[in-house]
Order: C-alpha cells, then structure tokens, then sequence
C-alpha cells in the first residue's frame, strides 16, 4: 500500500530564525572564523552543528571569550538580558543582537511597564532563555512574577490598588496560554493586556496547522528538538487534536523507519527552529523503504525581517 505523507502549510524557519542565522552566516563572510555565538542562535541541533563546522563557537558566557578579540559576538534570537549587554560593552566587544523582532517587542513592553509602575505577570517557561532576557530588561527584577500554569495563578496575591499586567513568551501553546488568561483575567479583572498577542505569528500558525492536519492522520511527527519550545508545543498540539501517536523528531538518521508499517497517514511538520531541508530528507529516507505519495499544501508567511545593514 502506498503511504501517505501531509506536510503542513506552515513549517520550518520563521523570519526571526532565518534573520538570526543569515546575521552568523554574514558575520561568518566579513570576518572569517571564529565568530562567537552566546548560547544556541536557535534551539536545533543541526543549525548548531552545521555552524559549528564553519567557525562559530558556542559560548555560555562572555567570560569564555578571549579578551581584547576582535571577532564578533552575536546574541541568540532568544534576546539577552540589559546586563549582558553592558557587560558586552565593557568588555569592548564587537557584538550584534539577533534578537527576533517580536521578542525585542515584548523587551519595549515590559520596560515601558515597569515605568508606569505596573506588576507585571509573565506567562512562560522557568529558565527559558527569551523569559531570562525578557525578565532582565527590568531594573527590579522583582516587578515580575513568572506563571507556568493556572496552578500558579491562584497562588498570586497582589493589593487590590496595584496595577498588573500580563505579558508572554512568544513560543507557547496557544490553547494551554490562553487558559491561564482566562484565569488571570477572571482573579484580576482589571489586568492590563498585550495590546497584541505575544505569542509570534510563526508559532500560531504553525500551531494551527498541525490542529487541522492532526484528525485526519494516523500519526504525526514533528521535526525540531527536545529544548525548542515550540517543537515541544507542535507535538502536544497534535495529540490534543486528535493524533495519538505524534512524536518529536530530533535527528532523523537516528530515526527507525521501520516503526512507519503500521501507519498509511502520516503528518510532517518543521518547527519554527527548524529547517524545512531536515524535513525533506526525512522524506526522503522514508522512500527508501516505502512507497509514498506526499500532499504538500505549504503557503508562504510572506513575513521576513531585515538584518542590520552593516552586516552586508
């Protein structure tokens, strides 16, 4: 029987991934190796791996690089805190921010909040690296409270005369976030919202996707990798919406194909950190042991964000 494959219309790089990888891959070009990257520019094993080989190194802190280089340094698309970039500066360092332009949204927010002296609740995920450098924008850390859960809403206490808002991590589930809202706006009907959804156009819709495909597949997998959020949001969202048997796929030549027999439907997507190349060779290798048909609906996001002129 000839197996069916259903790619989703909205997968792999978004444009704040794309815009963080090609500023590497130009500061790679204009300065030659090394050029020092401070945590994953994205969280993919693959990207990290296929830079590393070209001359980037990966550090965890600005310590690890060597004094008076001349090398540049370049942020991830998670954002970083203020202080890490004041401490990029006192160091004399050559640095670009590769921040997603929808993080650096959020940065502006909740700095804007703080001035107007508002409490700010933040929907996210514990030691996630955009929550650290969104929390790090403010002078008193302690003007934010991190919310995992609706667990966690009902244990805030605030006076009735303060003034509260809520801000999210652009990379979260859209139904599980939207949950803990209703929650925070129920116990505190006054809260100050998001002018705009936080959570990034690239995440919905990839999100969405995966809800429409997931009634209409035997089972669903997602490539992407065990410390992205969003490829962790993709696989829960298809076994919310009705695909059982979904499952992240972190490196497909470790992938047992074999497991595809019992399955005639099967889903694919690429998470927003992920790129649409590792995708198609997943495809490609499950050819080589069944015979496939694949229904492609891919539609463009028309979405691309500008990297710094300097870097060209």
């Amino acid at each position: 029987m000839v197996k069916k494959i259903i790619t989703a219309k909205h997968r792999g790089f978004c444009a704040g991934v794309e815009r963080a990888v090609e500023m590497v891959e130009k500061s790679l070009l204009k300065y030659g190796a090394p050029v020092y990257v401070r945590h994953e520019i994205v969280h993919n094993k693959f990207v990290v791996s296929n830079l590393r080989e070209k001359g980037v190194v990966f550090v965890d802190s600005l310590e690890e690089i060597p004094k008076n280089t001349k090398q540049p340094v370049i942020f991830s698309a998670h954002g970083v805190a203020q202080r890490v970039i004041n401490k990029a500066k006192d160091y004399n360092l050559l640095f670009y921010d590769a921040i997603c332009p929808l993080v650096s949204k959020i940065h502006k927010e909740i700095i804007q909040l703080e001035k107007n002296e508002y409490k700010i609740i933040m929907i996210g995920h514990e030691h996630h690296p955009e929550v650290d450098g969104t929390a790090g924008q403010l002078k008193d850390i302690s003007n934010l409270t991190l919310v995992q859960n609706i667990e966690d809403v009902e244990k805030l206490y605030f006076p009735s005369n303060q003034k509260l808002a809520y801000i999210t991590q652009t990379t979260l589930s859209v139904f599980d976030t939207q949950s803990i809202v209703d929650a925070l706006e129920k116990k505190f009907p006054s809260i100050l919202a998001p002018k705009k959804s936080d959570i990034c156009y690239a995440t919905s819709n990839r999100q969405l996707s995966v809800q429409e495909m997931s009634k209409n597949v035997d089972a669903f997998y997602v490539i992407g990798a065990h410390n992205s959020s969003n490829s962790i949001r993709l696989v829960e969202t298809a076994k919310r919406f009705g695909c059982k048997h979904s499952e992240l796929v972190e490196n497909i030549n470790d992938f047992d194909y074999s497991n595809l027999s019992e399955f005639n439907t099967i889903g694919l997507t690429a998470s927003a950190s992920a790129p649409e190349e590792q995708l198609n060779l997943f495809i490609d290798q499950i050819k080589k042991v069944y015979a496939i048909e694949v229904l492609n609906f891919k539609e463009d996001e028309n979405i691309t964000f500008k990297i710094p002129n300097f870097l060209n």
